[in-house]
C-alpha cells in the first residue's frame, strides 16, 4: 500500500466522519442538506478499475447508511454515481490525455471541472431524494431537497477542491 492510498483512505475517513457527525444535522431552510461524501467518488483517477469504483462508492454509501439509519439510500445511490463517474468523466477529457488523469481543477479547468461534478452530483441527490421520499405526494419538497442540496453540496465540493489544490 503506497502513501497516496493511505492519503485517499483517511480523506475518505474524514469526509465520512464530518458528514457523519457535522453536515447530517445541517438543514438550511428546512430541506437542504450538504452530501459532501460523494466528492470521493467525484475524484477516482480515469485509469481506476471500475469494479474498484464501484466497490468503494457501494461501501462508503454502507457506511453513511449506517451512521444516518436509512437503510441503502446512500449506498444505492452513492453505486449508481460509481457506475456513472467514468463515462462522465470521458465526456470531458480528450482521448489523447493522460490515462492517469486525476479529476481536479487544475488538471481539468474551471469550467471541465465544474460541469463534470454538476452533473454527477445532480444525479446523485436527483437518485437520493428519489429513494429516500420514495413517493412524490409532496413533490415541492422533493424539488426543494434536490435543488437546495445540490446547489449546497456543488459550493462545498468547489469549496474542498480549491483548499485540496493549496
Amino acid at each position: 500500500m503506497n502513501v497516496d492510498t493511505l492519503k485517499n483512505i483517511l480523506w475518505t475517513l474524514l469526509l465520512i466522519l464530518g458528514q457523519a457527525l457535522v453536515l447530517n444535522h445541517i438543514h438550511l431552510f428546512g430541506f437542504a442538506t450538504p452530501l459532501l461524501y460523494v466528492y470521493v467518488v467525484i475524484l477516482f483517477r480515469r485509469s481506476y478499475p471500475r469494479w474498484a469504483i464501484l466497490l468503494w462508492a457501494f461501501l462508503i454509501g454502507l457506511v453513511m447508511d449506517v451512521f444516518t439509519n436509512m437503510p441503502g439510500v446512500a449506498a444505492g445511490s452513492l453505486t449508481f454515481i460509481g457506475l456513472l463517474q467514468p463515462y462522465v468523466l470521458e465526456l470531458f477529457v480528450r482521448r489523447d490525455e493522460d490515462q492517469e488523469l486525476f479529476p481536479s481543477m487544475q488538471e481539468m479547468g474551471f469550467s471541465k471541472f465544474f460541469w463534470y461534478i454538476s452533473i454527477l452530483i445532480f444525479i446523485y441527490c436527483l437518485c437520493f431524494y428519489t429513494l429516500e421520499m420514495f413517493l412524490f405526494f409532496d413533490w415541492l419538497l422533493w424539488v426543494s431537497s434536490i435543488c437546495g442540496s445540490f446547489v449546497l453540496t456543488l459550493v462545498l465540493v468547489l469549496a474542498f477542491e480549491n483548499l485540496r489544490r493549496r
